[in-house]
């Protein structure tokens, strides 16, 4: 009964306020990049700190028939899916550096699962432009989609205000950047899409913000504290690094931000890909992203106060032989049980 309990109170504040809908405080998910190649990985943990890697790293579905452009799988972001309560929702850039050797590509997967072990992926090449969009006669972005050089970092935000043009409320916001040199774009802008609660369809893009320098790794909350949605990003223009900006709206306007405030303790190392998740019982965040620019490279999980503000105190996460850009999801204890007993009865095959 108080699970019940606890469940409909989470339902009823997300139907209330745009908010992925959060579940269980028996342990974490790390779902991520692999540092040792562009497939997904999974890792446990109980604390939020330490984990261990499941299937010793390896990938958890089938990257080359869940990624139908270049076969790789980069940037993941898991969430459970806000609609029902049931299921979850991954999204992952299709990209495959190893394979290309450039840093363009042109689309993103987002994928679907009863169980967490188990994918469906729907693809979406840019380059096709309106026909792989369900609004085709909706205002194009760009002149010519078929120089799309970058569609990077996609996340997802449940938001139950917004309304299809059949009256259906509630859509997925995916959020990603997005770049196209030879259609007059000078550098990566962030940009949303909305996705449809069977999440295989997806709305043209539209621009989130442009501060006027390249913006990529977006990562957004909403937080109770102020009442507003806060957005990590980081930013390659004035002071680079991982920053944060808020709104009273999901969809923006996002000031540019504090400059004072930032992930400035890693000194001149380059940071991105952050992933901000509260851990039960504490009052503030905890920040997680790649520092990438030394070697090895090191993933790091820092503190933020109530307002997702004032950054301190980073870890190396521990029990990772390959973390990179992810993100973290909360379990149950049947979920944490579930996802370690395949981990454990595949890795022995």
């Amino acid at each position: 009964m108080k699970l019940l309990t606890t469940l409909g109170g989470l339902m009823l504040a997300a139907a209330l306020q745009g908010q992925n809908l959060q579940r269980g405080d028996y342990g974490f998910l790390y779902c991520h990049m692999s540092g040792a190649g562009e497939w997904t990985a999974y890792a446990l943990s109980r604390d939020g700190l330490h984990y261990h890697d499941l299937l010793d790293g390896g990938e958890v579905y089938d990257t080359e028939r869940l990624s139908a452009i270049e076969g790789g799988a980069r940037d993941a972001y898991i969430c459970r899916k806000s609609d029902s309560g049931k299921g979850y929702l991954m999204v992952t850039t299709d990209m495959a550096n190893h394979k290309s050797r450039t840093w363009f590509n042109y689309g993103i997967n987002l994928l679907r699962s009863d169980d967490l072990i188990q994918w469906e992926s729907t693809t979406f090449d840019f380059r096709r432009g309106a026909e792989i969009f369900c609004d085709p006669d909706a205002p194009d972005v760009y002149r010519n989609w078929s120089t799309v050089k970058r569609v990077w970092a996609p996340q997802v935000f449940w938001d139950p205000q917004y309304v299809w043009p059949d009256g259906t409320q509630g859509g997925y916001m995916v959020y990603y950047s997005m770049w196209n040199p030879d259609d007059g774009e000078q550098y990566d802008r962030m940009y949303y899409s909305y996705a449809d609660h069977s999440f295989t369809r997806l709305t043209k893009p539209r621009l989130l913000f442009d501060w006027g320098y390249a913006t990529i790794d977006a990562d957004i909350n909403y937080l109770e504290s102020d009442g507003r949605y806060h957005m990590l990003i980081k930013k390659e223009g004035g002071h680079p690094g991982i920053f944060q900006t808020s709104s009273e709206r999901l969809t923006g306007p996002y000031p540019e931000p504090d400059e004072r405030d930032f992930v400035n303790f890693e000194g001149n190392k380059k940071c991105e890909g952050s992933s901000a998740f509260q851990i039960p019982g504490e009052e503030g965040w905890r920040v997680a992203y790649i520092q990438y620019s030394t070697k090895p490279r090191q993933y790091r999980i820092c503190q933020a106060d109530k307002y997702l503000r004032n950054f301190h105190d980073p870890v190396t996460i521990e029990g990772v032989a390959a973390p990179q850009h992810g993100s973290f999801m909360r379990l149950t204890k049947a979920e944490y049980k579930r996802l370690e007993k395949w981990g454990n009865k595949k890795g022995k095959k």
